[in-house]
């Protein structure tokens, strides 16, 4: 290991120490603030393990949120906590799983539309459950967590996503993403199995994105479809992948903090144009910076290095 690895990993832990202790330090709304920029941070660094290397674009997001929050609704008051959010993720992975082995055949736009419809299926699949079997459309959450629970939760939640994005990027796995990436062709000729590399990415992703969906149910106290399936959750994280740079694992993450603070600002000064706003700033992440912040930053080391370069050369 070398010396700047080290210091990383004290800088990094340093960190993670520092943001153990923050709930102990600010008041109700600044806690409030920290659990949404944890939520959104792990939700984008998810969606970019699978959508990353793959270039996949994916906007089930909702749909796995969804499936974690309404197991808590349903299972919290039966089960011991650590029980429930077990559950929620075994749901969350054979969900996944059946999606993406009759789904990752398909690529571009039809696979944009059919993983936004799959939200959109799985909402009308509870909504039709609760009205004709459970004869309730919300359920109350009554669990003995707090605020500085669920924010210790999706710390610690948010350590183990880093941790398996960098383990991912340096095992066989992730260098198989990387090819078919690139081409699904030259990856089967390369004799690799894109389907199982493509599901299992795909089946790890879902499980964060269920979890945080579980961990965050209790903050509600009161769940409905509308609540836990809200679409605007896919688009947003999409949007933050694509701002920090979807195609290094802790880009996303730097494009959750900025846009997490930019959707309160807009939410709460502009409530009823947010969503219009929202779309303009879409645009121009795309237009502006299709590489998300971390290729231009990639950008700019490579410009500062090419006059070196040259003169060398020269």
């Amino acid at each position: 290991m070398t010396a700047s690895q080290i210091l990383i990993g004290a800088v990094g832990l340093a960190a993670i120490a520092g943001l153990a202790v923050l709930p102990s330090l600010v008041d109700a709304y600044h806690l409030a603030l920290g659990i949404t920029l944890l939520q959104f941070t792990i939700l984008a660094t998810a969606w970019g393990l699978f959508s990353g290397p793959t270039r996949y674009v994916s906007l089930a997001t909702t749909a796995f949120f969804g499936v974690g929050a309404y197991t808590v609704a349903v299972l919290g008051e039966q089960l011991p906590w650590p029980l429930v959010l077990a559950v929620a993720a075994v749901i969350g992975a054979v969900t996944s799983a059946i999606v993406g082995l009759s789904t990752l055949r398909l690529s571009g736009v039809h696979f944009v539309i059919f993983t936004f419809g799959l939200a959109e299926l799985v909402k009308q699949l509870v909504v039709w459950f609760e009205v004709n079997k459970s004869r309730v459309l919300g359920r109350y959450i009554f669990l003995d967590i707090t605020q500085q629970d669920i924010y210790w939760q999706l710390l610690a939640l948010a350590v183990i996503v880093f941790a398996t994005g960098w383990l991912i990027a340096r095992s066989r796995l992730g260098f198989a993403l990387r090819i078919i990436g690139e081409d699904e062709t030259v990856a089967r000729h390369c004799g690799i199995n894109v389907t199982f590399a493509k599901v299992a990415l795909f089946v790890i992703s879902a499980v964060f994105m269920t979890l945080v969906g579980a961990i965050m149910a209790p903050r509600w106290t009161y769940i409905e479809p509308s609540i836990a399936f809200n679409a605007t959750i896919s688009f947003e994280v999409v949007i933050m992948a694509l701002l920090g740079g979807a195609h290094r694992f802790w880009g996303p993450a730097l494009g959750a903090i900025p846009l997490t603070l930019l959707f309160e600002f807009l939410s709460a000064r502009f409530p009823s144009t947010s969503t219009l706003i929202m779309g303009v700033v879409f645009l121009l992440i795309v237009y502006a910076l299709p590489s998300g912040v971390v290729g231009l930053i990639e950008k700019i080391r490579q410009f500062r290095r090419s006059p070196a370069i040259q003169g060398s050369g020269a």
